[in-house]
């Protein structure tokens, strides 16, 4: 069994479904940067991170609107994005061993790619994407909460700082409502396997805050850190 087929053999085993088309897994675990060093590969995990990162968030606001009958829109709002911002992706990813199947270029393992926050945050929402294909929702919506756990746990050890969209969104809910913070983000710099993010947010059409990041996810997260130091202390 070549290193390749045992990684993925393992990995199924920690997530507990086997792949009907594990040609599906691969691709989740395609880095971009992999189609540099071998052209016959058409396509990396990025459209299928696409697909993951909404499959996740419906089965984060399902589970978290049964789970939390009492909660208000921002509150619940503010929890799913503590369980799917990028730095505990990246952790969940790390934790099931995403990075030692990833498909990387030669370029990209030398400079530590397979350990980037950001290249494990697109495997971990790839690799649920390939997981609703290559099933259903109700199967792919089981595996993520076996991977999760008991959500409370989960919230529980998620810092505050981790979740700066939630504590913007808890901040300015309460005067302007549930839909007055926009967010907008751009590509600006670097090749696909080293993309860099700017992010701007906005308080209906008034700028709140700007940052950068690796991907748009912690972008808008940093821009949002910029939006809480500019408002201060209640």
């Amino acid at each position: 069994m070549t290193d390749s087929v045992h990684t993925l053999a393992a990995l199924q085993s920690r997530l507990a479904y086997p792949f009907r088309n594990v040609k599906l897994l691969e691709l989740a675990l395609t880095h971009p940067s992999y189609l540099q060093d071998h052209p016959e590969e058409l396509e990396s995990n990025q459209r299928m991170e696409f697909l993951g990162d909404a499959v996740l968030q419906l089965v984060l606001t399902e589970a978290l609107f049964q789970l939390y009958p009492d909660d208000r829109e921002g509150a619940l709002s503010q929890r799913r994005a503590a369980l799917s911002n990028g730095v505990f992706l990246a952790k969940l990813a790390r934790d099931l061993g995403l990075d030692a199947g990833l498909r990387l270029s030669a370029g990209e393992e030398q400079t530590g790619g397979r350990a980037r926050s950001s290249s494990l945050e697109d495997a971990f929402e790839a690799l649920i994407g390939a997981l609703f294909l290559d099933s259903d929702f109700p199967t792919a919506r089981r595996i993520v909460l076996g991977i999760l756990g008991p959500l409370p746990d989960r919230l529980s050890g998620v810092q505050p700082d981790e979740n700066p969209k939630g504590r913007l969104q808890e901040r300015v809910q309460p005067v302007h409502g549930n839909q007055a913070l926009r967010y907008e983000s751009a590509h600006v710099a670097g090749q696909d396997h080293a993309r860099e993010y700017e992010a701007r947010v906005f308080l209906k059409d008034r700028l709140l805050g700007s940052g950068r990041g690796t991907s748009k996810k912690l972008a808008e997260e940093a821009a949002a850190r910029a939006a809480l130091s500019a408002l201060g202390p209640l």
